[in-house]
């Protein structure tokens, strides 16, 4: 099933409590909703918890309808996460995303099955991708479907792809891997910015149609790499140069790039992988696609490459790759530094240098050990809030850190650092690259390497003498008989309030009153979202 993502829009404000802050919508969407003659109005103010346990906040009586509004979206939810949870109310006819307000419409077949989805909702948490959603019923009787989708005749065939949480290298191999038994693929584009997206032009509407129903939800890995696929406003795309980034696949030698050929091994026939032999082994195991995303038919692929996280290519080669430095603007100029920029960033990638620009303040450049470490950062920490300051991180256009003139920071560091030979880089070799789990900022720490003698208290001190916030919850695992440290978990109310204390206490040494040499305090973002 398809659900364009642009067209009809509705806000629904007076049934819930407002949980978050509404984003402005864009003109296009507001022109759509202003043409199919939307109310922007309701009856009745919003009062109440939204955290109370009905439907969402103060449940306003809006008259029953076969169309759901639902809120309080994740921000990585696609429309298959909604069908997967709401289909056993009954048959669902379409979905439509909302996705700058976290929100989303879902027409059911009947109104029975409508009232079941609110009923149950305003009875008991409902949760959609691992997040509780809140549920009313919406003004319109039906959602207006954009013009074109559902036609042959029109529509586009450029497809718009968001990969979101991709933690393995996303190339043009790779999505003409997943694309074209679907539909045949003429061209793809990847651009890299604050996310990573990609135009992908298909032979037909048709093909479009098709790949849309089958991959949108999917995952390219398991567990990651989720596809969210949205109709692009673009009729055809202009590729100049067959690389990684982009292919013309009418045009198979255009302006091709040899020079890496002989360290990539290819994935499909003659296309050139983006995947070094960087000591991870030429190709990892193939992993199936969730069986309800795969076509009936028999040319679509049941498996998919699975390449292996990169180690940092300059340990291998002595070299620095392009696109390895991202900028980060918005820091906080008190508290932020080099070593604290490292400490959050170390989580995704060798860290080589870290330079402050004294022109634009609060303002750095992070030299990382290879462009997929920078495409992780990019995910995870783009538009993350810390220490009351909302962060960007984007691809920079420099291939390496210039050195210039130093100058002091606010709290007396140096403006620039170099990391490269740091011991606390995690992916120096691939058996400790493999070790890592690449995580999403949460509200739980893991701790590991911690001298036996610590205790729930020392790291209250910790905390109390860094000047960040408290954890409030503590565990601690049982270590074996044989072991010399300590590993558990913190947590803390919300995750800003963790990636604070994980960039002012990372690497931090303690002392071992019974040894000479003090332990390097190792945290990371936990795998569990509670204690």
């Amino acid at each position: 099933m398809s659900a364009p993502s642009f067209g009809q829009e509705e806000e629904e404000d007076g049934a819930y409590e407002s949980q978050t802050k509404r984003l402005k919508p864009s003109a296009a969407a507001a022109a759509a909703a202003a043409a199919e003659g939307e109310s922007r109005q309701e009856a009745a103010p919003r009062t109440g918890d939204c955290s109370g346990g009905n439907a969402g906040g103060s449940f306003h009586k809006v008259p029953v309808s076969p169309v759901v509004h639902v809120r309080g979206l994740c921000e990585s939810v696609v429309e298959a996460d909604v069908v997967e949870a709401l289909e056993k109310f009954g048959t669902i006819c379409y979905v439509m995303m909302i996705s700058f307000k976290r929100q989303a419409l879902v027409e059911f077949e009947d109104i029975e099955s409508a009232k079941k989805c609110v009923t149950f909702a305003l009875s008991e948490p409902l949760y959609i991708a691992g997040q509780q959603a809140f549920f009313n019923y919406s003004t319109s009787k039906r959602i207006t479907r954009p013009e074109n989708t559902n036609s042959v005749s029109g529509g586009n065939k450029v497809l718009l792809l968001s990969i979101q949480n991709p933690l393995y290298p996303i190339t043009v191999d790779v999505l003409y891997t997943v694309c074209n038994p679907v539909g045949k693929v003429k061209r793809i584009v990847i651009f890299k910015k604050n996310a990573i997206q990609a135009l992908v032009e298909f032979k037909s509407v048709l093909c479009a149609q098709k790949a849309k129903a089958a991959l949108n939800g999917a995952d390219i890995y398991a567990g990651c790499c989720t596809l969210k696929i949205e109709y692009a406003k673009s009729t055809r795309l202009n590729v100049i140069r067959n690389d990684n980034c982009s292919w013309d696949y009418t045009k198979p030698y255009l302006g091709r790039d040899r020079g890496e050929g002989s360290q990539r091994q290819a994935i499909l026939g003659e296309h050139h992988s983006s995947f070094r032999h960087d000591g991870y082994g030429s190709r990892g195991p193939l992993l199936p696609l969730p069986s309800r995303y795969q076509m009936a038919s028999r040319d679509t692929p049941e498996l998919v490459a699975y390449p292996l996280p990169q180690a940092s290519s300059s340990y291998m080669y002595g070299g620095n790759p392009s696109g390895s430095v991202v900028m980060v603007t918005g820091l906080h100029q008190q508290k932020m530094n080099c070593s604290r920029i490292f400490n959050l960033f170390c989580l995704y990638g060798n860290i080589e240098k870290v330079k402050f620009m004294r022109s634009i303040p609060g303002t750095a450049l992070v030299e990382m050990g290879d462009e997929y470490a920078v495409e992780r950062a990019v995910t995870h920490l783009n538009n993350i809030t810390l220490f009351g300051k909302r962060i960007n991180v984007c691809v920079s256009k420099q291939n390496s850190i210039i050195p210039s003139q130093l100058f002091e920071l606010q709290d007396g560091t140096s403006s620039s650092k170099d990391f490269t030979m740091s011991k606390n880089n995690r992916f120096t070799n691939a058996g400790q690259a493999s070790k890592n789990i690449i995580q999403p900022p949460s509200c739980v720490l893991h701790y590991h390497n911690v001298p036996l003698c610590v205790t729930e208290e020392t790291f209250v001190k910790l905390c109390d003498d860094h000047k960040v916030l408290r954890f409030i919850k503590h565990k601690v695992f049982d270590p074996k008989p044989s072991a010399k440290t300590l590993s558990g978990l913190l947590a803390w109310e919300c995750k800003t309030h963790a990636m604070e204390a994980l960039s002012v206490l990372n690497h931090y040494q303690i002392k071992d009153p019974n040894g000479s040499d003090p332990y390097t305090l190792k945290l990371c973002f936990s795998t569990s979202s509670h204690l």
